[in-house]
């Protein structure tokens, strides 16, 4: 009896492109979540950039100028309509997105480094600098955000963005530190940590090679989340008129629509739209937000 041989065809596995993406940005666009945010936001952000060739600047804030656009409707002439003192509120919105977008940006920006700094500052050298530490967190996180922020935008004398930015990341950064303080804290005693103290690494060489590469999900959400609660909080100080109300944003096309009692003469257009670019910049931020905690959790993260 003569013995048949089969001969399987080998097996070739795929061809996998190379990437030079880090893992963690590879598994955020691959979320549909965070494809969302980064599409909303990338959005707004073009908006804003081509606000020179799209709207004109002096039309966005008409405060002292003499026009006779007022009250108008959305049209094809105006998108987005006028107020009462003849301030386009497209130009308001496409020109207020070149500063509180930016408004927000820096000041999580410094709030998340402040956080990042004190948090595993006290979490890694301990002792007495973490209860030093540890109480300064407290005492801000008891402090009213709010009332501070008005009280000190209030007696400011100067109310630029420049204050404005390091009134806010003052403010916001508490939280952010003792939540990465916690996390700082439970992986100082991983055996990874362990290992490298032992084997003589650097305080430099722990902190920045081995214990900040696995904080980065938690600090990229901190930044998030700092960066949409500045913008709702900038524009809360403005619609306050505690910003500069010469400039276009978001906030201050939310005061003028106040002052002006847009609301009961109909004229909803006049709130209705800066309310709007607020409300997809935070939609976006938090759709990112969503997708950073799906990719860094594995329990949350979905299987393709």
């Amino acid at each position: 009896m003569t013995q048949v041989q089969l001969e399987l065809p080998a097996v070739v596995a795929p061809h996998r492109s190379r990437t030079w993406l880090p893992g963690w940005v590879t598994l955020l666009v691959s979320n549909r979540k965070a494809m969302i945010g980064l599409t909303i936001l990338g959005a707004i952000v073009a908006l804003g950039l081509l606000a020179p060739w799209i709207a004109d600047k002096q039309s966005a804030v008409a405060f002292g100028r003499i026009t006779f656009d007022t009250r108008k409707p959305p049209s094809l002439h105006h998108l987005f309509g006028t107020n009462d003192q003849g301030t386009d509120i497209f130009a308001s919105v496409v020109w207020g997105a070149r500063r509180s977008l930016p408004l927000g940006f820096l000041a999580g920006l410094i709030a998340t480094v402040l956080a990042t700094i004190v948090g595993v500052l006290s979490a890694y050298v301990g002792g007495i600098v973490d209860e030093l530490l540890n109480v300064l967190i407290n005492v801000f996180l008891i402090i009213p955000v709010i009332p501070l922020l008005i009280d000190i935008t209030a007696f400011v004398h100067q109310r630029g963005m420049a204050t404005m930015i390091l009134v806010i990341a003052c403010t916001l950064w508490a939280f952010e530190a003792r939540i990465l303080r916690g996390q700082a804290l439970t992986l100082i005693h991983r055996d990874f940590i362990l290992a490298a103290k032992t084997t003589g690494e650097s305080t430099r060489r722990i902190v920045f090679g081995e214990l900040m590469p696995n904080m980065i999900s938690r600090i990229a959400s901190a930044f998030v989340l700092v960066f949409y609660i500045a913008i709702l909080v900038g524009a809360g100080l403005e619609f306050l008129g505690l910003g500069d109300l010469q400039k276009a944003s978001w906030g201050v096309a939310l005061y003028w629509a106040t002052v002006n009692s847009s609301v009961l003469q109909g004229e909803w257009w006049s709130f209705v739209f800066p309310g709007l670019a607020i409300g997809i910049t935070v939609l976006g931020l938090t759709l990112v937000l969503a997708g950073i905690d799906e990719v860094s959790n594995p329990r949350l993260r979905r299987s393709r």
